[in-house]
């Protein structure tokens, strides 16, 4: 197979995906549960955290950087659903930071219980960003690095919750279809020798590539993802997927401003409230979701180059070179995945 969708076939299907299917209104009850969403203070993350509110969640936090804008989203999901003042939470989390993602997590294991951690947050940029302390670069650090960072240190907590309430918590990350159309370009470095390690590629101006950035942080989501879930294994008590919420008006492609405003009109992108209804329902979905990737809310293929032998293999490199940097971040997190 090739390793990634021809041109025509992706946007195709996609285009097809985006005319024809529209996500149905969440209707599963989230009444006595806790459920935390990182992003939510705008766009789908708020609206996603609207929908759990309104399905009777007992605590959703809204875990952002941008704390007076959390405070607005809680105003207005409290404004939209009648929800009770000690519903919605704002906890600050900044997933640039390391420090401040352990703190975080260090304060989810105050709550009595925590039924879904819904990992929505990324970033998207075309230029090389590297913030300051972080190991690696803008994209990297917070959609891929961070964003594991968080879900092996709560991991602990969702499975607690499994076994007391007996109940099926969720791990979820929202990726993107994106996905399909990398192959990870860096590698190049690596087998010119230009590199010992991909993240060394992945964080060098020289190799890094630009517009492809942010779908290889998506693919390295994904590859991330399906070895967590092996590792742990198909019987483990908490639910862990991907979700693909389709392409939507959203601030995350401000940064490609004209591109992205030509491509919501050709790909009929869909509206925040639509695209979030894609989140809950993975946050919400069974067992035949472990380790998956959603999309329009059922199973689907991950891409060509996910599914290929080398695929495989880099899915390998890339989980003992993210975990190496996780253990330096927070030693012994590997215990986590007992």
């Amino acid at each position: 197979m090739p390793e990634t969708e021809p041109h025509f076939h992706y946007w195709r299907t996609h285009i097809k995906s985006q005319w024809c299917f529209t996500p149905p209104d969440p209707t599963t009850q989230w009444t006595g549960k806790t459920v935390i969403v990182t992003g939510a203070n705008i766009g789908l993350g708020l609206e996603a955290a609207r929908h759990f509110a309104r399905l009777g969640a007992e605590k959703v936090i809204i875990a952002a950087r941008n704390m007076e804008a959390a405070q607005k989203a809680k105003a207005s999901i409290e404004l939209s659903t009648k929800c009770g003042p000690s519903v919605v939470e704002c906890w600050s989390l900044d997933l640039c930071s390391y420090d401040a993602v352990k703190a975080f997590a260090a304060r989810c294991t105050t709550l009595p219980r925590l039924d879904c951690l819904l990992e929505n947050a990324g970033v998207s940029k075309y230029r090389f960003y590297k913030t300051p302390g972080a190991l690696d670069e803008l994209q990297i650090t917070t959609n891929v690095v961070s964003t594991f960072l968080l879900a092996l240190l709560v991991l602990p907590k969702l499975k607690e919750t499994a076994l007391k309430y007996d109940t099926q918590p969720h791990l979820t990350i929202v990726t993107s279809e994106l996905h399909h159309q990398t192959t990870i370009p860096e590698r190049k470095a690596l087998r010119k020798g230009v590199h010992a390690t991909l993240l060394d590629a992945l964080n060098d101006p020289r190799t890094s590539s630009r517009s492809g950035r942010y779908p290889v942080s998506k693919l390295l989501q994904v590859l991330m993802l399906r070895e967590l879930a092996s590792t742990l294994g198909s019987d483990y008590p908490v639910v862990i997927n991907c979700v693909n919420p389709g392409f939507c008006h959203s601030a995350l492609t401000r940064d490609f401003a004209p591109i992205a405003y030509i491509g919501k009109i050709a790909m009929r992108a869909r509206t925040t409230e639509v695209g979030s209804r894609t989140l809950v329902h993975a946050a919400s979905a069974g067992r035949e979701s472990y380790g998956e990737y959603l999309s329009n809310c059922q199973v689907a293929l991950v891409g060509n180059f996910v599914r290929s032998k080398e695929g495989k293999q880099v899915q390998e490199m890339v989980w003992r070179e993210v975990m190496e940097r996780l253990e330096g971040i927070e030693p012994r997190i590997s215990k986590n995945l007992r």
